[in-house]
């Protein structure tokens, strides 16, 4: 209050935030983000799945570097950690050679974490030396669409 008596700041009829006006902003915060959301995880597992072709392609240039020296994918001593499960450089995804003849291989990527794990549209990548670049998924035709081709 001052010397006269009144109210500082305060004018005649104004009272603040009515409950129903909170309510109303809670509500539309609450429907933008059940809307926000689901794009916003969509956008990241998109955006996460360079980390599946990335590994692949590098394990695959290691290979064919391999084979220009010896002639054989058996053995090779370029990639002897994806003989094993091995994580990806993000580590959304588990990188696995799973075959290795003399003429042809097949390195596979399956997701490893969250929230690529949720990812139904690309399940699994491929990389092999003689059939190229392939996907699985609820896709249409995950080939394309998950290596990027789209």
């Amino acid at each position: 209050m001052n010397r006269r008596g009144a109210r500082i700041g305060t004018r005649r009829g104004e009272r603040g935030v009515t409950l129903l006006e909170l309510m109303v902003v809670v509500a539309i915060v609450g429907v933008l983000s059940a809307i926000a959301y689901p794009s916003y995880l969509s956008y990241l597992q998109r955006g996460n799945r360079s980390d599946a072709t990335r590994a692949l392609m590098l394990y695959g240039q290691a290979m064919e570097r391999c084979y220009s020296q010896v002639f054989t994918y058996v053995g090779c001593a370029a990639v002897p950690a994806v003989t094993t499960p091995t994580p990806s450089p993000n580590r959304y995804y588990t990188v696995t050679l799973t075959a290795a003849t003399a003429t042809d291989y097949t390195i596979t990527a399956v997701p490893a974490g969250s929230p690529q794990i949720s990812d139904t549209l690309c399940t699994s990548f491929t990389l092999s030396g003689s059939a190229g670049q392939s996907a699985t998924g609820a896709a249409p035709n995950p080939s394309q669409f998950c290596w990027g081709a789209n």
